[in-house]
């Protein structure tokens, strides 16, 4: 471990795969700054209670690519007096972390500009960490908790539209507050963590097999890209060598992931604007889609097929079953492509510019929808692209720009996937757990999953079992986003909107 600024300095210059710096508080900020201008991204901010009565950590993960390159900040934190200097002026995403830590660990961000509760609702009592050593049993909650401290947006005509957090539909719950003037969105503001259910709590103590038992539940359509999250930090922390076959079922597995999910994201889409047709169509094709992957794993979420170590399969996917689903699909992208109420109504709507997207931190399909280039399978890839693979991506950042993008993913997913079927190999690869691994037996697995990359950083001890699990699924970095794209967007094409960034409540609220 390289301690101090200096050391930074000499591994921006070496650029190691990964490496970790210790640092004074005084350091953090300047450090942090330097990573950020030679191009680093923050992927996650993990706070650390190893002991009952010793300091606390916080280890902070910046990530580049390609080539890929991880390294941490880690600094220690006085129980006593638990707090560490902001970071919310240099990153946004920096500033909701912050938010997070201090509502689990009681860890104080000095100078946050809004340092006001993130995670734990007003009926959590004050004073109360859920995620610290010492926190005991659970107090009682408040019951005449004040109501949540929605900016005031105030004017001539402007009234509120209060929405949820009970929905009508299948929907989990997130309460959406509107200032509108006639139609026209002024503000909305998201409240979530409804059902926030202690998920990186439930990890500590588990070995790697239950774990992924969790981790396949964190968001049920994202099940592959968060077990093989948890499997590649805990191979990483260990040491593990991966065969190169089981990569490439991993890659098959992640890639059939994508495709139901985007096919189904783009009949939604159109039903959404009152085209039921397309959705017809989309819903039947994600239906063959849902019997593949059980073809595949066995399970129609692809459950169980991420193994430590590896894949097991049941089957793989036919080349011309392949072709079948990409015939069919492309049959419903041009049903709603010639439909002029579609386009009329996807073209210029809830827009998000590549810089409101860049100063976010978003990911996946919403920041390449917006003209940036940020996927995982390049910059942290698991298996070599294809052959003139590049992700999809557009730059109007509109309803239609996350259309077409989810479009050309499944083009991409259909490519990828008739080029790992075509390799010959068994349907099982494993490796046995090395047990060896780094000196300090932490490491992080990152994956582009359907929404966009998901982090997972973990410490085993020396028998294998979870220490500590700090999970980012994109919707976490995505989700403050929505309110931005809404602004000027009619109250009409809000669930139109909010259907094209299709973020997970689940994955947010762990």
């Amino acid at each position: 471990m390289s301690t101090g600024g200096a050391a930074l300095a000499r591994l921006l210059a070496e650029r190691p795969r990964r490496a970790v710096v210790a640092l004074a508080a005084a350091e953090l900020a300047g450090s942090a700054g330097t990573l950020f201008a030679a191009g680093f991204r923050l992927a996650l901010v993990a706070a650390h209670d190893d002991e009952d009565e010793g300091p606390l950590r916080v280890v902070y993960l910046f990530v580049a690519g390609p080539p890929d390159q991880r390294l941490e900040l880690h600094l220690h934190v006085p129980r006593d007096r638990p707090e560490v200097p902001s970071l919310a002026h240099l990153s946004f995403p920096a500033g909701r972390f912050e938010r997070e830590m201090r509502d689990l660990f009681g860890i104080e961000p000095v100078g946050h500009p809004r340092p006001r509760r993130l995670v734990l609702h007003q009926h959590w009592p004050e004073g109360w960490y859920p995620m610290r050593s010492d926190a005991g049993p659970r107090p009682a909650m408040v019951d005449d908790a004040a109501p949540y401290p929605f900016a005031e947006v105030e004017g001539p005509g402007i009234y509120e539209i209060p929405v949820g957090p009970v929905h009508a539909g299948m929907i989990e719950p997130g309460h959406f507050r509107f200032w509108v003037v006639g139609e026209t969105i002024v503000k909305m503001k998201a409240r979530l963590w409804f059902v926030h259910k202690g998920i990186e709590r439930l990890f500590a103590g588990r070995d790697l097999e239950a774990a992924l038992v969790l981790a396949e539940r964190i968001s049920g359509d994202s099940a592959v890209g968060h077990s093989l999250a948890l499997c590649l930090a805990v191979e990483e922390a260990e040491g593990t060598e991966v065969p190169a076959r089981a990569t490439v079922l991993r890659s098959v597995l992640v890639e059939l992931e994508r495709l139901y999910n985007h096919v189904a994201d783009v009949g939604a889409m159109c039903n959404d604007v009152g085209f039921g047709l397309a959705n017809a169509h989309a819903l039947t094709l994600r239906e063959r889609l849902l019997r593949l992957n059980a073809e595949v794993t066995g399970h129609r979420l692809l459950r169980g097929g991420v193994v430590p170590g590896g894949a097991v399969l049941r089957a793989l996917p036919r080349a011309e079953d392949l072709g079948e689903i990409g015939v069919r699909f492309r049959e419903i992208v041009d049903l709603a492509r010639s439909n002029t109420i579609v386009m009329d109504r996807f073209t210029g709507t809830a827009v998000l510019g590549a810089a409101q997207a860049e100063e976010i931190g978003v990911l996946g399909v919403v920041a390449r929808a917006s003209g940036l280039a940020l996927d995982a399978r390049l910059s942290h890839p698991l298996v070599d692209g294809a052959p003139g693979f590049a992700p999809a991506r557009r730059d109007t950042g509109d309803v239609l720009a996350r259309f077409l993008v989810r479009c050309d993913e499944v083009e991409r997913s259909l490519e990828l996937l008739t080029a790992a079927v075509a390799e010959q190999g068994p349907l099982t690869a494993t490796a046995p757990r090395a047990g060896s691994g780094t000196a300090d037996r932490h490491g992080s697995g990152l994956v582009e999953g359907w929404r966009g990359t998901i982090v997972h950083r973990v410490e085993v001890d020396d028998a294998g079992r979870l220490l500590r699990v700090k999970v980012v699924d994109p919707s976490f970095m995505n989700w403050p986003a929505l309110p931005e794209a809404l602004a000027d967007t009619i109250v009409p094409d809000f669930p139109l909107a909010n259907k094209s960034f299709n973020l997970s409540y689940a994955g947010n609220d762990l």
